[in-house]
């Protein structure tokens, strides 16, 4: 039997996922972080995109967006605070296609009224959101 981890993804809104995994992969800010069981301690930042949880007796990743959030690692157990967190088969693709166009929009159209800042934090989020589409998609398929 392979070692496991506990897990738990939580939102602002509701737990996304709380149990055991075998790896747990999270999109960090300088590239891409590979959790397993035992790992040191460790606090980071995450940026927005696809949470890759291996659950045992599972042979396909379970795949979970995140907007972003922070990531604790104790030797036993990983936690993931997220602003949003949404299971990938639940992403909505028309409105990530919408909000990552009207992202666009604004920064093609900016001006000194724009929050260039929030624009581009809109487009990442978007665009991560559609990677974690597609990437299930190459998951199911």
């Amino acid at each position: 039997m392979a070692m496991t981890v506990h897990c738990d993804v939580v939102s602002a809104e509701e737990s996304i996922f709380s149990g055991l995994v075998e790896i747990a992969v999270f999109p960090g800010e300088a590239g891409e972080l590979g959790i397993l069981p035992r790992h040191t301690p460790l606090l980071t930042r995450i940026k927005p995109g696809t949470i890759r949880l291996k659950v045992p007796d599972q042979s396909e990743f379970e795949l979970v967006y995140v907007s972003g959030g922070m990531l604790e690692v104790q030797p036993d157990m990983i936690t993931v605070l997220a602003d949003t967190a949404i299971r990938a088969h639940d992403l909505d693709e028309a409105k990530a296609l919408e909000a990552k166009k009207r992202a666009e929009e604004a920064l093609a159209n900016r001006n000194a009224e724009m929050d260039y800042a929030a624009a581009e934090a809109e487009l990442a989020q978007a665009v991560a959101q559609l990677q974690a589409i597609q990437r299930l998609r190459k998951h199911t398929h």
